[in-house]
């Protein structure tokens, strides 16, 4: 599958089950319009629709990208104002990717500010170019990062750093990005085999497994240590029932054995 919204061009894999979203505003670093929210989240329920379906596998994993070498300079600043910087009901992409119900991998190249760093903090996991530079320059414009910015460098880092991010609007490397836990990995010119390999290994896994996990990390970010705990708890038992539990358990006994995971 190979669809092109008017900022963005949507891509399935069905041997694999990995979807791809590109940001397709390369003329304007990739920056968020109004039309981009729209598309990033008209592009993910496209992609969401394979898991009803498909000739091959159903979705298992999402990257998220920019064009042409810029994951996403931030907030359009030709049509800034109290909507478009921050997060809105109508036009929550940020949250829309949080409860997205596959992993999703923020790719990230070049430019990755403001409202484009929220973007990426919102996915799963991010993977990070070398030469990849991240920032939250909204001080500069006489706001704060609309969207949870200071929120979500606070819960990924540590408040100190979110404070320093913020208040001074620089722009850090990927390696401190990687230091501080704001990026999971770091590649160099291999940063494109690297995605593909990293997200097909997580689609080849059991997907209910895949999705209880990312919702175990998210109720981590939202509840104590016990509250957590039980979530687990109550998430475990029925996944021993599964199809897919008795698949994993063969293929853990046989060698020559190679499970196939159907999300059942």
């Amino acid at each position: 599958m190979h669809e092109e919204l008017e900022t963005t061009v949507v891509e399935f894999d069905s041997e694999t089950g990995v979807g791809y979203l590109t940001l397709n505003r390369p003329d304007a670093l990739n920056a968020l319009s109004s039309q981009l929210r729209d598309d990033i989240i008209a592009g993910l329920r496209q992609l969401e629709a394979q898991n009803e379906e498909v000739d091959g596998i159903a979705l298992r994993a999402v990257v998220v990208e920019g064009a042409e070498g810029n994951f996403c300079a931030g907030a359009d600043i030709n049509e800034f104002s109290d909507e478009s910087a921050g997060a809105n009901s109508e036009r929550d992409h940020y949250k829309f990717i949080r409860e997205f119900p596959v992993p999703v991998i923020a790719k990230i190249e070049g430019y990755c500010l403001g409202g484009g760093l929220e973007t990426a903090m919102s996915c799963d996991i991010r993977i990070a170019h070398e030469d990849a530079r991240v920032g939250l320059p909204e001080v500069d414009l006489g706001i704060i990062p609309g969207a949870g910015g200071v929120q979500l460098i606070s819960e990924l880092a540590n408040p100190a750093a979110a404070m320093e991010i913020a208040m001074t609007g620089d722009h850090i490397g990927a390696e401190r990005a990687d230091d501080l836990g704001l990026v999971n990995r770091v590649y160099g010119d291999d940063l494109d085999d690297a995605v593909d390999e990293f997200a097909e290994t997580i689609a080849a896994k059991p997907p209910l497994s895949i999705q209880a996990i990312k919702d175990s990390a998210r109720t981590a970010a939202q509840t104590n240590l016990e509250e957590g705990i039980a979530y687990d708890n109550k998430v475990f038992e029925p996944l021993l029932a599964t199809e897919d539990h008795k698949e994993g358990a063969r293929g853990f006994a046989e060698d020559d054995y190679e499970p196939e995971f159907k999300g059942r």
